[in-house]
């Protein structure tokens, strides 16, 4: 955890994955910024631990960022890279992850974004498991066979509780104009009762009405 990331964001994490070792590390100016984390860095303390490599007042280095990005790694369960160009400390902090044998994770972005190209590329080349949740990254670290989410469905419609042949009626059947009976069920593939019975229960379902020409789907069906 850096010490000079936005308050809110650093707020949040002790509360949203529980027990939060931070790998700390030095501002522009050499020193802690203490006095605006100091209530972050007690709340982390008191069910958990402050960790760094560098003791107090040492300038910052650049070999001192990469320290702190392999700190960063080995005390982490996995590591989840949600924006990374191709130069990017974070694809470091991935590095460390995959040599540590940690679970590696990337979040997609758009294509033709520059700070999502180093995720395609943990995707791509490293083999990083794409996640786009939060469900999907704690199904990932967590032990085998606990906190397992199905697979994601989109919201359910009233037409997928029909059953395949009054599926293939209802297709059959045009939204303007109209069509008979016996060319519905030709075009359905079912004979000529089924598609009779089907017609009966798609429009006591609101899903068809008859008209002049036969049957037509319903407007707002």
């Amino acid at each position: 955890m850096e010490a000079d990331l936005p308050i809110d964001m650093e707020r949040g994490v002790p509360y949203a994955i529980g027990r939060t070792p931070p790998g700390l590390r030095k501002n522009d100016a050499g020193a802690l910024n203490l006095s605006a984390l100091l209530y972050l860095f007690a709340a982390i303390a008191a069910d958990g631990a402050l960790v760094s490599e560098s003791p107090p007042d040492r300038a910052p280095t650049r070999p001192g960022f990469l320290i702190r990005n392999r700190v960063i790694a080995a005390l982490s369960r996995g590591t989840v890279v949600t924006e990374a160009a191709l130069r990017s400390g974070a694809l470091s902090t991935a590095k460390h992850a995959r040599e540590l044998c940690r679970p590696l994770m990337a979040v997609p972005g758009p294509v033709t974004s520059e700070v999502s190209a180093g995720c395609h590329e943990l995707i791509r080349e490293w083999g990083a498991l794409c996640v786009t949740g939060a469900k999907d990254v704690i199904e990932h670290v967590s032990p085998i066979g606990t906190d397992l989410d199905g697979p994601r469905l989109g919201p359910a419609v009233p037409r997928d509780h029909l059953d395949p042949a009054t599926t293939a009626v209802l297709e059959a059947v045009p939204a303007r104009g109209g069509r008979g009976p016996a060319t519905i069920a030709v075009l359905a593939g079912v004979n000529l009762d089924t598609a009779l019975r089907c017609l009966g229960l798609l429009a006591a379902a609101g899903f068809v009405q008859r008209c002049d020409q036969g049957w037509r789907v319903r407007k707002d069906a």
